[in-house]
Parts: structure tokens; sequence; C-alpha cells
């Protein structure tokens, strides 16, 4: 059975689509990696906002983690209507398109775009944070190494959905593998030797300085540890059938592994009263990581499975970021270029586009995580907004069984969102939040301008088929530069399609010895069509060709329609083409601006 992807474009058999397709296991580590990743700084970004008060201000780190935690799981029962709601993909987009107007769609989508942009940057810092947190000699080369791993993670997307499962499958599995050793190595210090002397005790008081203003910047800054939940309702088509439970399944996976990581991190952070470094150099993982395994293999092993897996967060990203401009291009709000798939099926427009902004940001900034943090949280959280803002409307018009509680779960994951979006926007704004303030609003003009423009287009495309043909006799102008093969299947090309009274030929001289002489070559060629000579005085061949264009168009007065037959040749190999003048395409450029000439080139092939 043959069918046509609504993404690829192309008709493809049901099996190639379920073998290009993802099973749960390699689903996880590509869609996941992201938000499993965030908690190498999640608890980091909590403690950095709460440090400056002092130690006992640094113990509010665990229930600001545990409200955290609260709004993953309100994130997740979310994310599990969506994509049983839009199992074709989209996510917020998908959402927002069909309960409101293209407006909000196009609002969420944007500050989608923006967050898998900033996902890209962040994660490659922060795996390179991890690389020199255990290898310092390797800090200079920080912009360096993290460019290296975006272009890495890159060339492997564009080998295809399989090739990127299977490199990245590994690498996640090995990092939750030794974020769990760590966690029962910390269990059971505490089980054998007790607490340590380093935990941080509940505080009697509020530390002076620590105001609901403090915690909730806290808050908004460790929701940077729930940037990527929203990946898998994204690309829901990407699994194998059943795809709704499939994807459900593994967002729920998702949900506990990074419930336990999150919280178990801070825990252990606090337990062995782990302060961020004021350079970022080590991280809080690091610290806890050589509190529990000094410097012995697997504190190497935890430092370099941390930085792989950073890495491959950017995966998720790099998963995300086309699928959802390929969905948006085909509703025609991006160029239609980022639906196209390459070779191996890939969405390569999409994956040289992230690319390249990523790189931008993290040359811009120098490669300093703490310095892209800020702007990270806040475009993720409006989709989740805008998301649950739409499923509350869906619930309210479609009344399913149980929806007061869903609108409940809805509108309560909508406030808290919205919340972190205002609160990261006021109390980040000076560092950089202000940037992210402007570019959502122009990318969403840029996608409204891109609609017009197709709109327009086929607008003036549209034609009625009832409408009859409106032919014109040809009147072909062929521009020569010389007697040779080239004009000479120009010439013959011309004969073949029109009478020779309706052909001329026109040649620009340099000097006026040099017109006669061409005349004279003419006449003895007698190729049977008229030749007009022009003597240029300031060797200019195209402003000439133009004007005789415009005299004859007031001559034939609309009776012919004009045809300027360019003669080229072709070389056989491509930097041969920078050995020869390219006046043939620059009297192209110049004639493709006229609505009333019709061009035609007529190629001679060179042999080797």
């Amino acid at each position: 059975m043959k069918i046509k992807h609504f993404l690829f474009g192309r008709p493809l058999s049901t099996e190639a689509l379920q073998e290009e397709r993802m099973p749960k296991w390699m689903a996880l580590p590509i869609l996941s990696s992201d938000a499993l990743s965030s908690v190498a700084y999640g608890t980091e970004s909590i403690l950095i906002a709460l440090v400056a008060y002092g130690v006992a201000a640094r113990w509010f780190s665990l229930p600001v983690s545990l409200i955290i935690v609260i709004l993953l799981f309100t994130l997740i029962i979310s994310y599990r209507q969506v994509i049983n709601g839009y199992p074709r993909g989209g996510g917020a987009y998908a959402v927002a398109k069909e309960n409101f107007n293209p407006l909000m769609a196009l609002i969420a989508c944007a500050a989608l775009l923006v967050d898998y942009t900033l996902t890209v940057a962040v994660s490659a810092t922060a795996g390179v944070a991890a690389i020199t947190s255990a290898f310092p000699n390797l800090i200079p080369w920080n912009v360096e190494l993290s460019v290296l791993g975006v272009l890495l993670v890159a060339f492997i997307n564009m080998r295809g959905v399989r090739e990127a499962g299977t490199v990245f499958a590994f690498p996640t599995y090995f990092f939750i593998f030794n974020i769990f050793a760590l966690l029962l190595a910390g269990l059971y210090q505490v089980v054998v030797h007790g607490i340590p002397s380093t935990s941080i005790p509940m505080p009697a008081h509020i530390p002076q300085g620590v105001t609901l203003y403090v915690l909730l910047r806290a808050f908004s800054s460790g929701c940077s540890a729930l940037t990527g939940v929203e990946a898998i309702s994204n690309a829901t088509p990407v699994f194998r059938d059943p795809t709704v439970k499939n994807a459900k399944t593994t967002l729920l996976y998702l949900g506990i592994l990074l419930f336990v990581m999150f919280m178990g991190i801070t825990i252990l952070a606090n337990l062995y009263g782990v302060a961020p470094s004021p350079t970022g150099n080590p991280t809080v993982l690091s610290q806890v990581a050589s509190h529990l395994f000094g410097h012995s293999w697997m504190y190497y092993s935890t430092q370099i499975s941390t930085a792989l897996v950073l890495f491959l967060a950017t995966n998720t990203a790099f998963a995300g970021f086309p699928l959802l401009a390929a969905i948006v291009a085909q509703d025609g709000y991006m160029p239609r270029q980022f639906s196209t798939r390459g070779d191996r099926l890939s969405l390569n427009v999409g994956i040289m586009v992230l690319s390249l902004m990523s790189i931008l940001l993290i040359i811009g900034f120098d490669a300093v995580t703490d310095s892209l943090v800020p702007l990270y949280a806040i475009g993720v959280f409006l989709s989740f907004t805008i998301a649950q803002l739409g499923m509350v409307k869906k619930w309210r018009i479609e009344k399913p069984s149980g929806w007061k509680s869903k609108v409940f779960i809805n509108a309560l994951g909508a406030i808290m969102s919205f919340s972190v979006v205002i609160i990261s926007l006021v109390e980040k704004f000076s560092a950089g939040a202000w940037t992210i303030a402007i570019i959502i609003p122009v990318l969403v003009w840029m996608m409204f301008s891109i609609k017009r423009h197709y709109v327009s287009v086929a607008t003036q495309l549209k034609m009625e088929i009832d409408h009859p043909l409106h032919l014109k006799s040809t009147l072909m102008i062929v521009p020569v530069g010389g007697i040779n093969q080239v004009v000479r299947n120009s010439i013959e090309y011309a004969l073949e399609s029109s009478p020779p009274e309706q052909i001329i030929a026109f040649h620009v001289s340099i000097d006026k010895d040099e017109d006669e002489k061409f005349r004279e070559k003419w006449q003895a060629w007698n190729p049977g069509i008229r030749l007009e000579t022009f003597y240029s005085r300031y060797r200019s061949i195209k402003n000439p060709l133009l004007r005789f264009i415009d005299q004859v168009q007031r001559r034939v007065d609309g009776k012919y329609e004009i045809t300027v037959v360019l003669p080229i040749f072709i070389t056989k190999k491509t930097w041969h083409r920078m050995l020869h003048n390219q006046a043939a395409y620059f009297i192209e450029r110049a004639l493709l601006n006229r609505e009333d000439i019709i061009i035609v080139k007529v190629p001679f092939h060179l042999k080797s």
C-alpha cells in the first residue's frame, strides 16, 4: 500500500514509514535527553538564586524543587492529553491553531522555535562545563568545543532518524545509570553513616533577605529543569504504531525519571552543603559526585556521561525544531523548504538553520551557560501556557467524560506556567530576557508576512480552466557575441520556433572597425535572419540590449510577444565557469525584472 505522508511529501509504503519511525526505547533518548539532562543544571540554577543570602537560604532549594516537581507532573498530565487530542504532532502550535486564532498559534510556534534554539546553545555549553569540571585545562576551548558538539549532532541528524536513535540511545541510558548510581551511593552513605555533618538543616526562621520575590526567582530559574517535556507531544508522529499509546507511555517514563533524578540531586546537594561556584566551574553535580566518589573512575564516568547527554540533549531540539517548522511550513507560515526532506528523510533545512542560530548564540555569549539560562525558560513556558489554555477551551467546548477535572488540571498548569513567564521576564529582563520579548514578536510578524506572500502568489497564479488561451506571434531577439557553435545552437533553436522574418540577431561592438568586420562575417555565414549592431563606446553590453528591446517593443506595439534567446555554454567542471565572463547571467538578471519579456536560455555543453 502506498500513502503520501503529510510531512514526507512523497509516496512511501506504510512499511517504510513504520521502519523510519521510532520505537519507545529509541524515542526516550532522542526526545527526552533535553529534559533528562536539565537535572545537570536545574538544581544549580536554584542555588545560584539563593547562595547570596547565606548557607541557611540554600535549604529553600528543597521546597522550591518540590513545587517544580508538582508543576512537572501537571505538565506531564496536560501533555498526555495533548497527545490524545493532537496525534499529528505540533504540540502547543497544533492546540492553539485549533482553539484560538492564528496569532496565538504563531506566538506558540515562535516561542517553541526560540526555546529549541536556546536548548541547543544551553545544552552544548553545559556539556562543555561538565567536561572542563573534570579537565580544567580545557576551559580556554569552551567556545570551540561547544560549536564542535553542535556540528557533530547536526551531522548525525542529517544521517536520518534511525541512525540518530542508534547513536544517542547508549549515552542517554549511560547517563541515567550514572545518576542512579550517584543517588544509590548517597542513600547508602545516609543509611550506613547517617546524615553528613555538612547537611543544611531547616532554618528556625526565614534568613534575612530571603523574600517571596527571591523564592519566586529561584523557582523560575529552577524551571529550566522542565524544558523539553513538550518535545514528545510535538513529535508524536515519529513514534511507531500504536503512536498515541507509545508517545504517552514515553512521556510518563520521562516524568518519573526526571522527578527522581532532579529531586535526588537537590537533596544530595543539600546533604553535602554544596554551593555553586562563582565561575560555574566545577558544577554542582560535579561537586556532589566528588563528595560521593572522590576522583575515582565513577566520578569521571559521571562527568563524561553528563557531558555526553548534555551534548545529546541538543538532539531533542534537532528532532523538534525541524518537525515543528515543517508543520508550520505546510500551513504556509514558514518557507516551503522547511517541509522538504533529504535523501535520508531528514529535514535538512531545519537542521541547518537551528545549527547556525545556536552557534551564533554560543559565540555571542562566549559559551557561558549562566548567561544563556536566563533566556531559556521564557519561550518554553509561554508555549506551555498557550497549550494548556487551548486545552481548557477544548474541554469546555467538547465536554468529554470528566471534563471538569481536565479543565482544572490544564487551568492550574496554565496559571503556573504563566507565572514562570512573568517572573522570568521581570526578574531577568536586564539580564537579556528583553531580547526574547523582541524576538518572538518579530518572528510572528515574519511568519504572517510569509503567509501573505504565499496567499498573494496563489491568488495571482490561480487560473479559471474555462478561459481560452490567448496566443500571440513571437518576435525573437538573439544577443550574439560572435559567430561560434554556441550562437549557431541558439539560431537553430530560434528558426525552429519562429519564421526568419520574426527573428533579430543583436550584436554590440566595442569599436567601429570590429563592427564592420562582424557584419562581413555575418553576411558570409548568412543564417537567413536580420542582424542589428550597436557600437558601445563604454563597452557595455547589457544597457544597449535593453534599449534595443524597448525600441522594438514600441515598433511592434503589442502585436508580438518579445522573446530573448540567450546563448550560453556550460563548462564540464564547475570551477571552469570562473574563467569566463558572466555576460549572459547579468543580462538574464536584468531581463527577469521585465514583465513583458520572455527569456529562453539555450545551453551548449562543452566537453572535458
